[in-house]
C-alpha cells in the first residue's frame, strides 16, 4: 500500500470537523464499523412510508462524509454508534453508505477505500450500479456491502464472495471478454444501461482508489461525451489501461493514471 495510505482519510472522508462526543463510541474493529451505516443512512427506496419532508432528499446530494454526519447529528444529536428510526437517518444511496463506512474505518487507521461498479444480487441476470466497502484484512481485501449488513439479500454481505460484485474494471474486462452483456449492466430504475455506464463507473472506481469518492451521478472527462456515444477507440483502450490498472493494484500505476488529464477529478466537485 505504499504510495496511498487507506489508513488515513482523503478529502470527502476527513471526520476531523465531528465532534469528538459524537464518534467515541464508534468500533475499533472493521466488522463492528460495518454495521454501524445500516442504522445511520436510509436508502430513498426505503422511505416510501416515512412521509419525510421533500428537502430530507437533499441530503442524497452530499459529498463529505463530515456533512453527511453534521446533517445525522441535525436529526439526532446521539453519538454514531447509537442506532436511529429510519426517520432520523440520513437519506443517501449506496455511495452514502460506503463513504460513511470509509471514514468511520479510516477514523481507527483501518486500511479501508470505496469500490465503485456493479452488484449482481439485487437483481437476477442484471448487474446494477452499486457501491461497497473494501477494508484489509488478514493480508487482502474483504469486500463488503456495508448496505445490507444486517439484511436478508446475502448470507454473508461483510465478505462477499468473488464475483457477486463487479468493479467497473472488471465489468469493463469481462464485456471485452464476452464473459457478460453490457447491456445488463447498469442503474436500476432507469433506461441507463450499456458499456458507457461501465466506462463511467470504471473511471469513478480509479478515482476512489486515489481516495476521491464523488456522487454516483458526477461527470468528468469524457463521461458526457461517453453516454452520448461520441467516443471511440482511443477511449476504450483507455478504459482497458484503467481495468489492468485497477486489477494490478499498484498503488504508484493507480496514482500515475489518475494524473490523465480525462480521468483527473476536477477540484470543483471536491469541495
Amino acid at each position: 500500500m505504499t504510495g496511498i495510505d487507506y489508513r488515513t482519510p482523503g478529502p470527502l472522508t476527513d471526520l476531523s470537523a465531528v465532534p469528538g462526543a459524537a464518534l467515541a463510541g464508534v468500533p475499533g474493529d472493521a466488522d463492528g464499523i460495518c454495521r454501524l451505516a445500516h442504522a445511520l443512512i436510509v436508502h430513498p427506496n426505503e422511505t416510501g412510508e416515512l412521509e419525510l419532508p421533500g428537502e430530507r432528499f437533499d441530503d442524497n446530494q452530499l459529498r463529505h462524509a463530515d456533512r453527511i454526519v453534521h446533517a445525522l447529528l441535525r436529526l439526532d444529536g446521539d453519538p454514531l454508534h447509537v442506532p436511529r428510526p429510519a426517520d432520523r437517518r440520513v437519506v443517501g444511496t449506496c455511495r452514502h453508505f460506503t463513504v460513511l463506512t470509509v471514514a468511520l474505518l479510516r477514523l481507527r487507521g483501518i486500511p479501508a477505500r470505496a469500490r465503485c461498479g456493479f452488484a449482481t444480487y439485487f437483481q437476477e441476470g442484471l448487474g446494477l450500479d452499486h457501491w461497497v466497502v473494501e477494508h484489509h484484512r488478514d493480508g487482502r481485501w474483504v469486500r463488503t456491502d456495508s448496505e445490507i449488513v444486517g439484511g436478508t439479500v446475502l448470507p454473508h454481505p461483510e465478505d462477499l464472495d468473488e464475483g457477486l460484485f463487479l468493479t467497473g474494471g472488471e465489468a469493463w474486462t469481462a464485456w471485452r471478454a464476452g464473459r457478460i452483456d453490457a447491456k445488463q449492466f447498469g442503474v436500476g430504475g432507469t433506461e441507463n444501461f450499456g458499456p458507457a455506464e461501465i466506462q463511467g463507473n470504471a473511471v469513478r472506481d480509479l478515482a476512489a482508489l486515489n481516495k476521491l469518492e464523488l456522487l454516483p451521478w458526477d461527470e468528468w472527462g469524457r463521461m458526457e461525451a461517453a453516454y452520448r456515444g461520441e467516443t471511440g477507440a482511443d477511449y476504450d483502450e483507455l478504459m482497458d489501461r484503467i481495468a489492468d490498472v485497477t486489477r494490478a493494484d499498484d498503488p504508484a500505476e493507480v496514482m500515475a493514471l489518475y494524473e490523465h488529464e480525462n480521468l483527473r477529478v476536477p477540484e470543483a466537485l471536491v469541495r
